[in-house]
């Protein structure tokens, strides 16, 4: 078995703690359509502390379950078109077997789809920036036709 070891350079010890930096904000998102919405430039000017944190880690959280989250290509439009293609076969709407569609034929594909995605990201922050990859974006899948805005819960911390 091998034992983690830190290396030479790691800075965080007991002593440094009050160098820890913890944000919080929360963002209400205004309602959009159905689909893969590319949300980054959203949330990096909602929440202007990242760029006080020099490493640490940023959190964001949606707050509802048929809506989710996704880190994603952020260049090419297609593959928004591409993601609501596959996620409509393989969550189809108007299937006789859900139980659960008191809100219309959308609902319970909307809460199997932010299933089969996610409600929280975890990203980097690296001298003052998310450390997001050349091609990728914060995408908020809105999986209802109608789902109103969305509340995201977003946290930082590092020092």
């Amino acid at each position: 078995m091998q034992r983690y070891l830190p290396e030479k350079d790691a800075k965080f010890s007991p002593s440094n703690i009050e160098d820890m930096k913890i944000y919080q904000h929360s963002l209400l998102l205004r309602e959009r359509k159905r689909g893969y919405h590319l949300i980054t430039e959203d949330i990096l000017q909602a929440f202007p502390q990242i760029s006080e944190i020099k490493t640490g880690i940023f959190q964001v959280f949606i707050q509802h379950t048929s809506a989710s989250l996704t880190i994603n290509e952020n260049a090419d439009p297609t593959v928004r078109h591409d993601f609501e293609l596959f996620f409509d076969k393989a969550v189809p709407e108007n299937d006789p077997d859900y139980l659960h569609d008191d809100e219309g034929s959308d609902d319970m594909p909307a809460h199997l789809k932010t299933a089969l995605l996610d409600t929280s990201l975890m990203i980097p922050i690296r001298n003052g920036r998310l450390a997001l990859g050349t091609w990728q974006g914060i995408y908020l899948c809105e999986h209802r036709n109608y789902g109103g805005s969305r509340a995201i819960m977003l946290t930082a911390w590092g020092e």
